[in-house]
């Protein structure tokens, strides 16, 4: 195997959160200037609730495959959170995903169908 399945990253909610800033170029270390998500609008784009998008992310962060930072406003209800997916978190979503791509790739070998 290439890829290789990442137990942090497999659960589905955290996968929708990597893929989700992935896709929105919300990396660090990429080829372009590092971008963040709004925390507000991850959610919306993954439909998980505050506390559990805030309880992956903290799972996530913890193994260093995103960064958050608050942008603190007049008052906390003015408060922002950053979200990005970090060089390690891009590397690791990226080996997850070619994991992923080599399961689905058996459903076409011969042999398995004998």
């Amino acid at each position: 195997m290439n890829g290789a399945i990442d137990p942090v990253i497999h659960p589905v909610n955290r996968l929708r959160i990597c893929v989700g800033l992935r896709a929105a170029g919300a990396t660090e270390g990429g080829e372009g200037p590092d971008r963040e998500m709004k925390f507000s609008v991850l959610r919306d784009l993954t439909g998980l609730t505050d506390a559990t998008l805030s309880k992956q992310l903290t799972a996530l962060e913890a193994h260093g495959y995103v960064t958050r930072h608050r942008e603190y406003g007049s008052s906390r209800a003015e408060d922002s959170v950053w979200v990005s997916l970090s060089a390690a978190g891009v590397h690791a979503l990226e080996q997850h995903l070619a994991g992923l791509q080599e399961i689905v790739n058996w459903v076409d070998r011969d042999e398995l169908r004998e």
